[in-house]
């Protein structure tokens, strides 16, 4: 299977951008990261999510939903509200979150 963005979907629909820069402690993110990806998908408007860390250490991850109330209900999801406690006191330097709605999405694909 070839890697390939997440696809463009139907707007208008919601991008949450979290740009991150980790610390040296790594205890339990490993863990707590494969957790949020497993419990994510139940959320009836999650569509996906891209994550990638530059040699430098800046991380970004983009995750689409389809509307700001399928955000907001993973926002105030315990699991998610506990990660996102331990995240300020142990795994982040810093980080910010932009929150947008997409007007327009489109996609191209290689056949071939």
């Amino acid at each position: 299977m070839s890697i390939q963005p997440v696809p463009a979907f139907e707007p208008p629909y919601v991008m949450a951008v979290f740009s991150n820069i980790r610390t040296d402690d790594d205890s339990g993110y490993p863990e707590t990261l494969a957790r949020m990806q497993a419990i994510v998908p139940a959320n009836p408007g999650y569509l996906g999510y891209e994550s990638a860390r530059t040699p430098g250490g800046l991380g970004i991850t983009v995750a689409y939903f389809r509307d700001h109330e399928s955000l907001t209900a993973w926002r105030q999801d315990l699991e998610h509200q506990a990660a996102m406690k331990q995240g300020r006191s142990d795994w982040y330097e810093s980080y910010t979150l932009h929150v947008a709605t997409v007007e327009r999405s489109h996609g191209f694909v290689r056949n071939g």
